[in-house]
């Protein structure tokens, strides 16, 4: 499963596009790439919207309730809203696939950066607010108390003069919101806990993925702590966009020019020796940066990837990405 809004993904593996269901990646479409699995290979991406919508029907503890968080303009307003819903659903969407018993694995692709640790922090944070006082003291109010409560907090006037204004009474959906909520929130919480042990659990590995580059590299030195400060396994390192040069070639400007003299004549072939010692030294620059980062996060064998020629779109370009992986 990808959280992450880019869908690259879908091309990689060839199913030109993917939906908040699990949708299984053809078998033959593997073997013409030689990978013959003893199980079978699902992908999704995450909808927060259907997520959510599909959360709600699964709590609510009848059809009434059901349809009166869902029709309320308040929850649609919330749900709808990227930033606010992209990381409660994406643990309510993961602690739903480690519950289903079709997958014996479940790989989660994050964010970018330091975005991934919106997610991380996402079922403490979630935890938290349900059992604040403030929410509770909602919850616990009843429509017409928390209609009251709203009003004598000095709001009430200017609550009438806004529903006059747009013709959306707040205060009524508000109430209405927090009572049809309350029946619901024990759920929201259990899954909120769920997967923070998930998260911690020994079953769990973090593989970190960064580029050679002195931003990303500072990046994942950063989530590295933050796993270690929280108690998150770590399993390895991936440095990926790594220029290489092959050991097979260890020629330098000056013998390719003379090698091309003949055929590209003086100035082409100085220019080609020049860019191929300019290649080099940013090969060395490379791997000396992905050493560097290795040892900062402590993985002494990370996987280092080799730069393609082009962006992995395609289950080919994909299938060349796992051969520099493995053989990395």
């Amino acid at each position: 499963m990808t959280i992450d809004p880019a869908r690259r993904l879908a091309d990689a593996l060839g199913l030109g596009s993917l939906t908040n269901d699990p949708e299984r990646v053809d078998a033959d479409r593997l073997a013409t790439l030689g990978v013959a699995p003893p199980g079978e290979l699902w992908a999704c991406m995450l909808d927060p919207q259907r997520t959510f919508d599909g959360l709600i029907a699964e709590l609510s503890p009848d059809l009434a309730t059901r349809e009166r968080v869902l029709t309320n303009p308040l929850y649609r307003q919330i749900s709808g809203a990227a930033g606010g819903s992209h990381e409660f659903t994406a643990v309510a969407r993961l602690h739903d696939l480690v519950a289903d018993e079709r997958f014996d694995v479940v790989v989660l692709d994050t964010p970018p950066s330091r975005n991934a640790l919106d997610f991380l922090d996402a079922p403490d944070r979630i935890a938290g607010f349900l059992e604040g006082r403030a929410v509770q003291a909602l919850l616990g109010q009843g429509r017409t108390g928390i209609a009251a409560r709203i009003a004598r907090r000095g709001t009430g006037l200017a609550l009438s003069a806004l529903t006059r204004l747009t013709g959306v009474d707040v205060v009524r959906d508000l109430a209405t919101f927090f009572d049809a909520l309350g029946p619901l929130t024990d759920g929201f919480g259990a899954r909120a806990v769920a997967v923070r042990a998930i998260l911690r659990d020994d079953r769990t590995r973090f593989v970190v993925v960064s580029g050679p580059g002195p931003l990303p590299s500072a990046e994942a030195r950063f989530f590295r702590e933050h796993l270690r400060t929280v108690g998150m396994p770590f399993t390895g390192l991936v440095v990926n966009r790594v220029e290489t040069v092959t050991r097979d070639d260890a020629r330098d400007g000056d013998a390719v020019t003379a090698e091309l003299d003949g055929v590209l004549g003086a100035a082409l072939a100085g220019k080609v020796g020049r860019t191929w010692d300019e290649h080099r030294a940013r090969a060395a620059r490379d791997h000396a940066a992905a050493a560097e980062l290795a040892a900062a996060v402590g993985d002494p064998r990370p996987a280092v990837v080799a730069a393609l020629d082009g962006e992995v779109f395609d289950l080919p370009a994909l299938a060349a990405v796992r051969d520099r992986l493995v053989g990395g």
